[in-house]
């Protein structure tokens, strides 16, 4: 019998939610950087983002270490926030090694810096399942994204086949505290056209491409 998916509750206490990642990512933010650099799963997951990113202008929330920035940023202008200071100078840093420029900002995602339909593109990786409030992420993504605009999402999610290893794989992030929510209902809420691919993880990592109608 297939197992059906077990979404997770939003947590209560937002801030605290938040601020837990942020310690998180201020003590480990070296280790994440090497991390991303040397597992080639990781990257390949990762790059997959990459032949669906249009510009002119593209920004990134939640970059992390800058990793998929320094594979595109030199062909548009590229903006790109993430809540995590120390990130933000370690993205900055990989990005002048990699000789390529982009306008970085600390901000959070929730509460995006920009007027209405700036961007042609948004890119997020491996980052919604960590906003504690999905539907205020979501909003603001569809608010600064022109219409016919694209946003190029991959996260973890369960396999729509059911595969075992690929549940219990989502399980395990859910246990290191990603928030697991139904995408389907949260694109159509907001009334994108979409469409969803696995592309690793036993099923368990989902590339999402979506329009803003």
């Amino acid at each position: 019998m297939k197992k059906q998916p077990v979404y997770s509750d939003e947590p209560e206490k937002k801030d605290e939610y938040t601020a837990k990642n942020d310690r998180f990512y201020t003590l480990f933010a070296k280790a994440y950087d090497l991390f991303v650099k040397l597992l080639p799963f990781w990257k390949k997951w990762l790059d997959q983002a990459i032949p669906y990113i249009q510009g002119p202008r593209v920004l990134e929330i939640s970059f992390g270490t800058g990793y998929l920035l320094t594979r595109y940023a030199n062909r548009f202008e590229a903006y790109g926030l993430d809540y995590n200071e120390k990130l933000v100078s370690t993205a900055r840093r990989n990005l002048q090694k990699a000789g390529f420029s982009a306008h970085l900002q600390r901000a959070d995602a929730e509460r995006l810096p920009y007027k209405n339909e700036t961007f042609d593109c948004i890119v997020n990786t491996m980052a919604f399942t960590g906003y504690p409030d999905g539907k205020r992420a979501m909003s603001e993504i569809h608010r600064v994204l022109k219409k016919g605009g694209r946003l190029v999402m991959v996260d973890i999610n369960y396999p729509p086949d059911g595969r075992w290893i690929g549940m219990k794989a989502v399980n395990f992030w859910a246990i290191l505290g990603d928030i697991i929510r139904d995408m389907d209902k949260v694109f159509n809420e907001f009334n994108f056209n979409f469409t969803q691919h696995t592309i690793g993880g036993f099923g368990s990592v989902h590339l999402y491409l979506a329009e803003k109608v």
